[in-house]
């Protein structure tokens, strides 16, 4: 893992691409808006530095991955995870797909842990003992979910592409950023940024969802140049305003420290799906194509700026 540090002197000329959760709908969107984009000529993909957090890690994992966009896309738009063995092409099954994690559940319980927080820091840690208390309840009992992540990721290796993808401990509370010099394997890395409610192992320490730092952790890409944040959510944050977890509050770090930035949110195309909901896998194939319409339209007004 590696600590939040600020940007070289290099990052200054550099791009960054922020990658926000928001559930199946939220991956399915940004990967319909990053192939609609490249269809429209901008290939966001070349971003010096991307940044994933929870379902934005996934993202950022499978487009950086080598493979085509295209073929993201149409997974997507299908609600299939890519094909990345090659037993797995010749037909062999792969993983079943998890159960859905019920949204209103989540949201009872997270609502009610943030409610009693007194500020980010507190919640964290609230948020990591709960969950480490539901493990515990549960009992001992082999966890499905790192089977379910690299079934969607088209290569287990970390790419030579700077990627940073986010968790929180859920022991301390503290936030780490991992990448490809952490000692930690890909499909571990993004299987404990989408961890919500289960802790997930690594090792002897357990991690959380990245997004309990800041839903989009856009501020990681401080001190670079140009910062695009894809944000599922469109910026919405549950946190209390005083807490400055919202983007807006990041976006105005950002452009304080000297960046451009650009934010992209889902237009009606994509669907009602940015709610609870958005757990929904049946969401998926709207928020892709809905993605893909938006990127084609946005890359015109986004090529001076990223290029």
């Amino acid at each position: 893992m590696t600590a939040e540090q600020p940007p070289s002197a290099d990052d200054r000329n550099q791009r960054a691409l922020v990658l926000a959760g928001a559930g199946a709908a939220g991956n399915a969107w940004e990967l319909g808006l990053v192939a609609g984009l490249a269809d429209g000529g901008v290939d966001v993909t070349r971003a010096e530095i991307v940044i994933g957090t929870s379902a934005g890690s996934t993202v950022a994992a499978q487009i950086t991955s080598g493979t085509p966009l295209t073929e993201l896309y149409t997974a997507a738009a299908a609600d299939l995870p890519p094909s990345h063995h090659a037993e797995r092409r010749a037909g062999a099954p792969g993983p079943r797909r998890g159960a859905a994690v019920s949204g209103p559940d989540y949201l009872e319980w997270s609502d009610a842990i943030i409610a009693s927080a007194s500020d980010p820091a507190d919640l964290r840690r609230r948020l990591g003992a709960a969950a480490l208390e539901l493990a515990a309840a549960a009992g001992p009992s082999p966890s499905r979910w790192r089977d379910i992540v690299a079934s969607r990721l088209p290569s287990h290796e970390w790419p030579s592409q700077d990627i940073r993808i986010v968790a929180v401990d859920a022991r301390t509370g503290e936030p780490v950023v991992f990448d490809r010099h952490s000692g930690v394997e890909l499909v571990d890395a993004v299987a404990a940024s989408t961890s919500a409610m289960t802790p997930y192992a690594i090792g002897q320490h357990r991690y959380l969802n990245g997004g309990y730092r800041r839903s989009e952790n856009a501020d990681l890409a401080m001190g670079f140049s140009r910062v695009l944040v894809l944000s599922p959510f469109s910026g919405r944050s549950r946190m209390p305003s005083g807490w400055g977890m919202d983007l807006a509050t990041q976006v105005a770090e950002l452009r304080a420290g000297g960046s451009v930035v650009e934010t992209v949110f889902p237009d009606d195309r994509s669907g009602d799906v940015f709610g609870a909901n958005a757990l929904d896998p049946s969401t998926r194939p709207q928020a892709a194509r809905g993605g893909h319409a938006q990127g084609l339209e946005l890359a015109q007004r986004l090529a001076d700026f990223w290029a």
